[in-house]
């Protein structure tokens, strides 16, 4: 089982779109490849099945337990392993890094290639290759990809002052190549109209100016180790699930969990005004339910089905999917949209506050009993909540945050994206 992961220095340098160019040229050679990405990230998991015609999970090691990251980077002998990396290489939480991509490179034993943006560089891109490659002796930086080249006479430039480096290739610096940038990240994949265009001209790019064939041996000496993790119970036998561009950040492997212990997963789209579906319980994801507050607030279908079935059935909503419950929900331009009036919540994105981190998270009540992590990202204010606290809530520095979320009889929600079961 081969593998290797794309980082870089620093956020901005251009792995995802190195990655997706060469996921995209590999399985247009036929090569059996698939691909994860280090960390909490919704988004660009999309581009990459876009780019590669397989699934794409996430592996997060400060989230999720070894048994469990080393269990979906398992893959069939004959496959390739592509990681992308989060940030910079080193970059973790707080207080030591913890979840960085060096930790899933330690763990699962894979090398590293780092993608360095060399547009304001020359020969100072030797010092950077050898503070990343011997700053941590069990992260093996195999080699470099230079991005941004400027020109041929800047690659030879950059080639000089790396003699003793592998150099993996040289991409030049390209504006087609470029992502649309929002609010919480990249445009989702399927936002965007030009994507096929998109990832065929990186696929042509990364297969031009990369050593395809040097990396894909590379990743072809590795073996990643198996884990068996301990599941997480489905909190209901038949779940009804919201699924479209509002509510569209959910972890695979939770709803993979939950399969696999024998539940069946029904999936509804509120954008579609499909009613919710009849089930033991309801779960409403995160997304951007605040780019279609007013197209939610005007179904005729959703809201009044879900209103009627929460009265008789547990429903659990995940930051988004916790606003769309609450009772109102103020858009970028200050205009607030009626939603379910099912919690005591009030939250606006007129005043943006980041909230952005791990969590550890102790249930008080509800559908999810015990200790999880978790993580937190979003840009939206409570402007109230009113109710009983569904989790006690610590940061990744241990640091109390106190009550989490709310609960009302059977409806319970919160900002936090459940990850994995906690310690």
């Amino acid at each position: 089982m081969g593998g290797l992961i794309f980082a870089a220095p620093a956020s901005g340098s251009g792995k995802t779109t190195v990655t997706l160019g060469f996921l995209r040229a590999a399985a247009r050679q036929g090569v059996a490849i698939r691909s994860a990405k280090s960390g909490p990230d919704y988004i660009d998991p999309r581009f990459h099945a876009a780019a590669s015609g397989r699934d794409c999970v996430n592996l997060d090691a400060w989230a999720m337990t070894p048994d469990r990251f080393r269990d979906l980077a398992a893959h069939d002998p004959g496959e390739t392993l592509v990681i992308e990396g989060a940030m910079g290489l080193f970059d973790g939480a707080p207080p030591d890094g913890k979840g960085s991509s060096a930790d899933l490179a330690r763990l699962l034993g894979l090398p590293v290639v780092l993608i360095v943006d060399c547009a304001r560089m020359a020969g100072s891109v030797a010092a950077l290759a050898h503070g990343f490659a011997t700053l941590d002796p069990q992260v093996r930086v195999a080699g470099v990809i230079l991005n941004n080249v400027g020109s041929p006479r800047h690659e030879k430039m950059l080639r000089r002052a790396l003699p003793d480096t592998p150099v993996y290739g040289a991409v030049p610096r390209n504006s087609a190549l470029s992502h649309p940038s929002r609010h919480l990240g990249l445009e989702q994949a399927e936002e965007r109209p030009d994507l096929e265009q998109f990832l065929e001209t990186a696929a042509d790019t990364m297969a031009e100016h990369l050593d395809m064939q040097a990396l894909l041996h590379l990743a072809a000496q590795q073996d990643v180790p198996a884990g068996k993790p301990a599941p997480m119970p489905p909190p209901a036998q038949r779940i009804a699930v919201a699924q479209d561009r509002a509510f569209g950040f959910c972890y695979p492997h939770m709803l993979n969990d939950w399969r696999q212990a024998g539940a069946e997963l029904t999936f509804f789209s509120p954008l579609g005004d499909d009613p919710v579906p009849q089930a033991d319980f309801i779960f409403l994801p995160g997304g951007y339910p605040e780019l279609h507050a007013a197209r939610i607030a005007a179904t005729q279908n959703f809201l009044p089905s879900l209103r009627k079935a929460a009265q008789t059935t547990p429903t659990y909503g995940e930051c988004g999917g916790y606003m769309v419950l609450g009772d109102g929900l103020i858009d970028a331009a200050g205009t607030r949209h009626e939603m379910a009036g099912l919690l005591r919540l009030e939250t606006s994105f007129a005043q943006r506050k980041l909230h952005l981190g791990y969590r550890s998270l102790h249930a008080l009540r509800g559908a999810f009993p015990g200790s999880h992590a978790g993580h937190e990202f979003h840009y939206a204010s409570t402007l109230r909540a009113e109710g009983e606290a569904l989790f006690h809530a610590r940061d990744a520095m241990g640091t109390e945050l106190g009550p989490m979320g709310l609960a009302q009889g059977q409806v319970h929600g919160s900002f936090a994206h459940i990850i994995d079961r906690g310690e």
